[in-house]
């Protein structure tokens, strides 16, 4: 998984033509702890999707920009636009359904 910053995000995220769920989180939030391996099993599993991070601590600006006001928070990104948000932890099943969604 890619760690975003302001420096990255834009040729990342914003320039990606495929799917690319980018996840909110920080190391003090239990909840993003416990989405963190199964977002890593799902980035392992789904090779058409793009998996990213957001240490939310750490990069502040993007978190200002993107009105992240809960963790953890997944966006959905495709071609530029944001298609979902999820907010709260979620089962790998859930998870799996919202991105086939949208994939």
């Amino acid at each position: 998984m890619t760690n975003l910053t302001m420096d990255n995000f834009e040729a990342e995220v914003l320039n990606e033509k495929k799917l690319t769920v980018v996840d909110f989180w920080a190391t003090w939030c239990g909840p993003c702890m416990m989405l963190k391996p199964l977002i890593e099993a799902l980035s392992e599993e789904m090779t058409n999707v793009k998996f990213c991070k957001v240490n939310v601590d750490e990069e502040q600006e993007l978190s200002m920009q993107f009105r992240i006001e809960s963790i953890p928070t997944l966006l959905f990104v495709k071609d530029g636009k944001i298609v979902h948000k999820l907010v709260g932890f979620r089962s790998k099943d859930e998870l799996r359904r919202e991105i086939e969604a949208r994939a």
